[in-house]
């Protein structure tokens, strides 16, 4: 029987990882220039966190973790999210102490078991971004301006900003009981997970895209209607501070979180290029998370986007790398001059390849197309004896001379990217 990847694993080929460092690369870019530094945590961790992060009610702790036993009687899950992990870090080696505003970044794989479908597997991809010790609304504008600003240099106009409230501890039970009670006489049209939620996490049920959910919650209270002073005014500031940036944005009211530890601003990015699967990105501000995994009471805010997602909206744009230049050789005495000055090119910084096999002068043509090299040289007895070689212009054919040498091959191919 064949050995393939487990369902839901995907391989990430070479054809197509060009694309995901374009996206890795511009996260650093934006990311950095804002001020956040990387940090990098295990992919896997104690069950308890997720457990007391995300909270025993969610669908991801009840249905979709990766969690087992390990040899030393341990209960340990493969990470479903990236904030947890980066903030037990933030707590264990007391990250705080040396300055409670921090900004970090991550990246890499991320672990649930659901349905895999387009742009969604089991074993997924995040990017995200955090910042502690800042309750001020100035810092929720800040990573959506960064979100924001992200999408613009990666040359994407959707997906677009949605920003709502859910609230604080102090106004939410409020807004609970409003729901549930709008919610009681509904029962009988929701879904099994819904009426499960009812008691559980009722503001998930109006994240439920199953119709009779979605029909049954038509004319729900709104939680920005039941906000407590505090986070009503929160939410006005996070508004204003985006319209000096200019930043676009719509205001969703519909919106919650599936983590539990979301209070006040969330958001997403969302488009309506992948079916279903609208939310690109998604994030909020976290105020009690720190607190209630051991650390002090330091708020937080950050979000996370998926590069699976992010790599299907660039559609077929070609990210791979192409030689700067494919040397082609008429003999076998040759190859040792192509070989040396390949050696010497590539200590040059020149991206070049050549012929391994001996093929044929039309053979090694096609390979030089196939691999899209921007130029083509020919090395035969007369450029050996000459110590010139033509160096092709391989977009229009446009044949240069050039001395058989380093410094002379690598002139012409830098001075053709001024």
């Amino acid at each position: 029987m064949a050995l393939t990847a487990v369902k839901g694993f995907n391989d990430i080929l070479p054809e197509e990882s060009g694309r995901w460092q374009y996206i890795e690369q511009t996260a650093r870019r934006v990311f950095e220039l804002n001020g956040f530094g990387e940090i990098r945590v295990p992919v896997m961790e104690k069950t308890e966190l997720f457990c007391r992060s995300i909270g025993d009610a969610t669908d991801i702790v009840e249905k979709e973790m990766y969690t087992f036993t390990d040899k030393g009687e341990n209960s340990v899950t493969l990470r479903p999210e990236g904030t947890a992990g980066v903030m037990r870090a933030f707590i264990e080696h007391k990250l705080y102490a040396q300055d409670p505003i921090a900004k970090l970044y991550y990246m890499g794989p991320m672990f649930r078991y659901e349905r895999p479908q387009k742009g969604r597997y089991r074993q997924f991809h995040q990017i995200g971004a955090e910042i502690t010790g800042v309750n001020d609304p100035l810092a929720d504008a800040q990573v959506l301006n960064m979100l924001t600003a992200f999408f613009r240099e990666i040359g994407l106009t959707e997906p677009t900003l949605q920003i709502n409230s859910l609230g604080c501890p102090d106004c939410r039970p409020a807004y609970r009981t409003a729901l549930r009670s709008f919610l009681q006489e509904r029962m009988a049209g929701l879904c099994e997970d819904c009426k499960r939620r009812f008691d559980t996490n009722p503001l998930r049920m109006l994240d439920c895209k199953v119709p009779g959910c979605v029909e049954s919650t038509v004319g729900a209270p709104s939680v920005l209607e039941h906000l407590c002073k505090g986070c009503d005014e929160h939410f006005s500031a996070v508004r204003r501070y985006l319209d000096h940036s200019g930043t676009p944005y719509s205001i969703n009211s519909r919106m919650v979180r599936g983590l539990d530890y979301y209070t006040r601003t969330t958001f997403e990015m969302v488009t309506g290029l992948l079916g279903s699967q609208s939310a690109v990105a998604a994030g909020g501000r976290y105020d009690g998370l720190i607190s209630q995994l051991g650390g002090p009471a330091i708020p937080g805010i950050g979000f996370a986007m998926g590069l699976e997602r992010v790599a299907l909206l660039l559609g077929n744009q070609d990210f791979g790398t192409q030689p700067d230049l494919f040397i082609a050789t008429m003999g076998a005495g040759e190859r040792d001059v192509a070989f040396r000055l390949m050696d010497g090119l590539l200590k040059a910084g020149i991206r070049v390849e050549m012929d391994y096999e001996g093929k044929s002068l039309k053979s090694q043509m096609r390979r030089a197309d196939k691999l899209k090299a921007r130029f083509s040289a020919v090395i035969g007895e007369n450029e050996v004896a000459s110590g010139k070689t033509s160096i092709k212009r391989m977009a229009d054919g446009i044949q240069t001379d050039a001395a058989l040498t380093v410094a002379g091959i690598q002139s012409l191919v830098m001075k053709s990217e001024q």
